[in-house]
């Protein structure tokens, strides 16, 4: 029997050890995708303790602490932080066979050196550990980032934001990793929500001008585009609860934006041909500007509306859509391509009913010259356990070139969070090794050595231009 989450923790093999232990394991971190607060990078943020550092804004570990009837007051309420760590204690033993069960002890283990199981026994003594720990300078923000070996971070940016910690972190000179911010338009697509014209009132507050038409608008999108460029963004990022697409003009988009700025209703079909109109011109800015673009498809958010109406959005209740999507994502990578104006593009589902569809529709727009420049995007949300990731990645596989891919993201809020690189490198190995141990690929670690280093670190590097 194999030791709890020791050395040899996802790896069936010798072949797959060696590949960890040789080729992944060193490597630095590129997080191309995550949600961390570049404010709380830039001051340094300093943890009070781990139910802050751990617990707030999760809600990975909400949904599962709701799960085992946890009242809401130890998850999102008034309980103080020590009782919702309790409370999380009590909650992570009944976890067995969901990622969080892995990603809490391989943290516990890689940042704090606790190598006993949390429950309820060991969660008093853990708790006066980690926070004395956390209470070190080490331990700031900064130092959780260098522990992790990351070299560069893209966090998740509304077009209005200012970009003054982007820039301040990149003026630290005792803080070499890159702190990039990703151009994320949601709010400028979602025409049919009821905050879309605060959101453009912004928007002119931004760019220092008044928005009077669609022409306005798109200028004032690509002026944005333009500083973020101008501070090293490098990617843009679409959420989209479904892939909208329906052939329409520039003057058609023109005039259903010019109905909402009047406060006048717009039907399904209308926002879908703005959305689509609109989409089209960013992913044209995108490829001038050599940017990667990511799609994220196919969540319904704040699908409970008592819940939502009392705490929120983000908050453990978005779920799978099963919208489908070949058709319309088909018309919108074409209608860029047939312009010759189709960026890098990286595709994800939240759908694993999608995999082939999303891994099929990549191999049809591909770029002379740009190795793997539509991808197949990482296992994503609430796929980004041991199964989705070996699924996305034999999916890749049998219609594609794992090679090419790009690799792991945290997709996180999480300063803790990079120990989910560790999590899938090993998941990949593991994979990989199985295949020379089965006499499916030779024997031949220079070659698979070196496939495995590209997956984890240098196809990223090489595919976002960093």
């Amino acid at each position: 029997m194999k030791k709890f989450m020791d050395k040899k923790f996802l790896l069936s093999t010798e072949t797959a050890v060696s590949l960890y232990e040789n080729h992944a394991k060193s490597l630095p971190i590129i997080d191309y995708h995550c949600h961390l607060s570049p404010q709380e990078i830039c001051e340094n943020k300093q943890f009070k303790n781990i139910t802050e550092a751990w617990l707030y804004g999760d809600h990975y570990k909400w949904r599962a602490m709701r799960a085992y009837g946890i009242e809401e007051k130890y998850i999102t309420g008034h309980a103080d932080d020590y009782e919702k760590f309790m409370a999380w204690a009590k909650v992570i033993p009944m976890t067995i066979g969901n990622p969080l069960y892995h990603w809490t002890h391989l943290e516990l283990q890689r940042f704090f050196g606790i190598e006993e199981p949390l429950n309820e026994k060991t969660a008093p003594a853990i708790w006066e550990k980690v926070n004395a720990l956390l209470a070190k300078e080490e331990y700031r923000a900064k130092g959780l980032i260098r522990k992790s070996k990351v070299e560069v971070i893209c966090t998740t940016d509304d077009p209005v934001d200012s970009l003054e910690y982007h820039i301040a972190i990149k003026e630290d000179k005792d803080f070499s990793v890159k702190v990039l911010p990703t151009f994320r338009p949601d709010r400028a697509v979602d025409i049919g929500k009821s905050d879309f014209l605060e959101w453009v009132g912004l928007l002119e507050n931004a760019c220092g001008k008044k928005i009077e038409n669609y022409d306005d608008l798109l200028a004032a999108l690509k002026d944005r585009a333009l500083i973020f460029n101008s501070v090293g963004c490098r990617i843009s990022d679409h959420g989209l609860d479904y892939f909208p697409y329906i052939e329409t003009t520039k003057e058609e988009a023109s005039s259903i934006f010019n109905k909402v700025m009047k406060g006048e209703t717009i039907s399904a079909e209308e926002e879908e041909k703005y959305k689509t109109y609109t989409l089209i011109f960013l992913g044209e800015v995108y490829a001038e500007l050599g940017w990667a673009m990511q799609l994220h498809i196919n969540v319904i958010r704040n699908s409970n509306t008592r819940m939502f109406r009392k705490i929120g959005a983000n908050t453990g209740y978005d779920v799978i859509n099963d919208s489908k999507l070949a058709h319309k994502l088909i018309g919108f990578l074409d209608s860029l391509e047939m312009n010759n104006k189709l960026p890098k593009t990286i595709l994800y589902t939240l759908n694993p009913v999608d995999n082939y569809v999303l891994a099929t529709i990549m191999g049809a727009f591909q770029g002379e010259g740009i190795k793997g420049k539509v991808q197949f995007g990482a296992a994503w949300w609430f796929l980004d356990n041991k199964e989705g990731m070996i699924e996305q990645m034999k999916t890749l596989s049998n219609v594609g070139l794992l090679s090419c891919f790009v690799g792991m993201l945290t997709d996180s809020r999480s300063f803790l969070s990079y120990t989910r690189h560790e999590y899938f490198r090993r998941i990949l190995c593991n994979l990989i090794g199985e295949w020379v141990e089965n006499g499916e690929v030779p024997d031949d670690m220079e070659l698979v050595g070196k496939i495995v280093e590209d997956i984890s670190y240098y196809n990223a590097k090489e595919y976002f231009g960093f």
